[in-house]
């Protein structure tokens, strides 16, 4: 096995996700042997700082050794069961666990694999619940442009980043997109910190036309991550639910990617004062250990389904492996490790020391036209010009470059067009984050000088 070459072994199978498999040609699979906390090391021995968590997904490091052991306990126990009729502990002490820090009014769980899997779910549970309830014209859906919410067809449809969905627009439901909030370059010359939400007025505007019509929206609270970590003020989020209300149409919480601590509180939706009708989870769910995910809703939408089985209005979705012991074995163990060991407080400690080291560092340079945070998460976005925040050509693809130039360094982004951003482990140590800063900067500026 000594002499295998790993990289042309993965080149010769493998098709991986979100590439262009020609840029691999230029940049080769990294194969990676193990991880420790924040740092990953290759077969050759090189370590890589995984500032970006995996896809966001690492909460608490890799190779985290109290959900390692809850992983490997569980494993001798029960590795999966059938969840239709049968049940298992952990999956019931992990609802008991969620249901203390959701947002008040969420107390039903309905487990699925993955996030775009319960995104699906929300969906067909939102359809079926107006179907149900005496109102079978709302069957559209509302989400903001350049939203993002998973690949599968549903998803990808109350999605608006034409780089995942414009070539499946022939076989996409017909969502209405309205306009996201864009703090950055805000058309009415406001600040997120103390504006009134003016931008709002879009999504005013589209409920007059199709409010009737819509069963729900469906948003990315606070962050819309793959539009390039794009932050806009809770208050949109609370007028949202007020003109949800007003409509009679659901409210979707996609907090996937910012669930259970990345923006320095518990749910994105903790820094308003409402919640949401459904919300999904997954990514930090498991601390990126097993694939899991969980749509949770109220009570009401939850008896709107209640009824006897030849009523047929029964939730009639699975998934082979919803309630998957060995992830709510791991979920369990995130959440004790959250509360124990008071890491949101710590993190959120550590995010101002990050942000301030960021500003500090790459503030200035001309070529920053903002760092956005919130939490531990800070995006960089990469301008051609800082005053009047001219993007740079796309085909230039310089984030890409500077992606390649930080790998040679030692340090893993992953960046959004030319937005670079951090969204460490929330337990990550100052002098990991002091290194990544620095690296990260010296990528930036070997490449755009």
């Amino acid at each position: 096995m000594c002499n295998i070459d790993w990289t042309q072994e993965d080149l010769k199978y493998i098709w991986h996700p979100c590439s262009q498999m020609k840029d691999y040609e230029d940049l080769k699979p990294i194969v990676i042997d193990h991880g420790k906390g924040a740092y990953l090391y290759d077969i050759n021995g090189k370590e890589y700082i995984d500032i970006i968590s995996s896809w966001w997904c690492n909460l608490l490091g890799h190779a985290n050794p109290k959900i390692n052991t809850a992983v490997k306990n569980q494993l001798d126990n029960l590795e999966h069961v059938i969840f239709a009729n049968l049940s298992h502990k952990p999956a019931i002490e992990l609802c008991r666990e969620l249901i203390k820090i959701v947002p008040k009014g969420l107390c039903k769980f309905n487990f699925s694999d993955n996030g775009s899997a319960s995104v699906e779910c929300a969906l067909k549970m939102a359809f079926q619940y107006h179907y149900q309830t005496g109102h079978p014209e709302k069957q559209r859906f509302m989400c903001l442009s350049e939203g993002y919410h998973g690949e599968t067809i549903g998803a990808l449809s109350v999605g608006s980043m034409d780089l995942y969905a414009k070539i499946y627009k022939p076989m996409l439901m017909n969502a209405v997109h309205t306009q996201a909030p864009d703090c950055y370059r805000c058309p009415f010359n406001k600040n997120r910190d103390n504006c009134s939400c003016e931008c709002f007025k879009y999504a005013e505007e589209d409920f007059v036309k199709y409010g009737k019509e819509l069963a729900a929206v469906i948003v990315e609270p606070l962050i819309q991550g793959s539009a390039g970590m794009r932050i806009y003020p809770p208050l949109y989020l609370e007028k949202l639910r007020k003109l949800c209300d007003e409509y009679n149409v659901l409210l979707i919480a996609d907090e996937i990617a910012t669930g259970f601590g990345r923006t320095g509180k518990m749910f994105a939706f903790d820094y308003t004062n409402v919640s949401p009708d459904i919300m999904t989870v997954s990514k930090g769910l498991t601390g990126g250990y097993m694939p899991m995910a969980i749509t949770i809703t109220t009570q009401k939408i939850y008896d709107a389904f209640y009824a006897d089985y030849n009523e047929g209005k029964a939730f009639m979705h699975s998934h082979t492996y919803s309630g998957n012991p060995l992830g709510c074995s791991a979920a369990l163990a995130v959440q004790k490790i959250l509360r124990e060991e008071n890491i949101l407080e710590k993190a959120n400690k550590m995010a101002i020391y990050l942000h301030d080291n960021l500003q500090n560092t790459l503030g200035d340079y001309k070529y920053v036209g903002e760092i956005r945070h919130l939490g531990l998460i800070n995006a960089i976005e990469l301008v051609k010009n800082k005053d009047t925040k001219e993007a740079f050509d796309s085909k230039k693809r310089l984030g890409y470059a500077v992606y390649k130039k930080a790998l040679e360094k030692g340090l893993l982004l992953r960046p959004l067009g030319d937005v670079l951003y951090f969204n460490p482990p929330l337990n990550i140590e100052k002098q990991t984050l002091d290194k990544a800063v620095k690296l990260c900067a010296q990528a930036i500026k070997e490449v755009l000088n």
